[in-house]
């Protein structure tokens, strides 16, 4: 609401308010939720097919779930067990882990999404769309195997910016609403969506003491105030200070 009022005082009425910092919106202080790891594995084992594939790379490599979505072929090194992601926040590639777990089931994955791209390509398909310049510079590309996106959708749409049929990534909506409902199956009293599993994979490696610049590096956060917040999941104070009555209690127990 705030930034209409400034556009409205700016360019409309031409008063300048200058730098007003109390017409900017304040940051959230809220606290992400975060699973445990067993509430995050019977979410997990409700899931089925690839709803339950992409939820586990959400958890296993922190991964966004638009950098999840927009995963190509060659965006997966089996060999160095990693995963390159490619965030619309800052514009900048990083460098996760890939659970070794999920290395079958993403290569048997694969298998069948190679078997869309050659059916593709035999009914004379355009390519996937390619980032930034890449189409001017390599045409071609977007028909090659290692652009193909790892999470395709199961129908061709048409680009509405050139009109062209292809076969654009799969969206988050499906899964948005398949972690909903596995979470109603469950008594787990918290609003969990796929993001949830992006909180809980950073809260997790903290509990294990894994460095907060390695978690920092791994989440791509420009800055490590920002990974800092899942500190204070660890550490927040009503699960970390003792209720006065309990003390009390303890105390008179002993006693008697």
């Amino acid at each position: 609401m705030s930034f209409t009022i400034i556009y409205l005082y700016k360019y409309i009425l031409k008063i300048d308010l200058g730098d007003n910092k109390a017409l900017r919106p304040r940051s959230s202080k809220h606290l992400p939720v975060v699973l445990t790891p067993l509430e995050a594995t019977r979410i997990l084992s409700l899931l089925q097919g690839q709803n339950q594939l992409r939820a586990k790379l959400l958890y296993g490599s922190g991964l966004r779930i638009s950098a999840a979505l927009r995963l190509r072929v060659k965006d997966l090194d089996f060999d160095q067990s990693q995963v390159l992601a490619r965030d619309s926040k800052g514009n900048k590639d990083r460098v996760t882990m890939q659970p070794q777990s999920l290395q079958e089931p993403l290569r048997e994955h694969l298998i069948n999404v190679r078997a869309v791209y050659e059916n593709d390509q035999k009914n004379n398909i355009v390519g996937v769309e390619l980032p930034y310049a890449l189409s001017r510079k390599y045409p071609n590309a977007g028909k090659e195997w290692i652009w193909q996106w790892v999470f395709p959708s199961g129908n061709l749409s048409k680009d509405p910016r050139s009109g062209i049929v292809r076969r654009h990534h799969r969206f988050g909506s499906s899964l948005r609403r398949s972690v909903r409902a596995a979470t109603m199956k469950t008594d787990i009293q918290k609003h969990v969506t796929p993001h949830t599993f992006r909180h809980s994979f950073a809260t997790h490696l903290l509990e294990n003491n894994y460095d907060i610049r390695t978690v920092q590096k791994l989440l791509g956060h420009k800055s490590v105030k920002t990974t800092m917040i899942y500190t204070h999941v660890l550490n927040k104070g009503a699960s970390a200070v003792r209720s006065p009555l309990d003390i009390a209690r303890e105390i008179t127990d002993q006693v008697e």
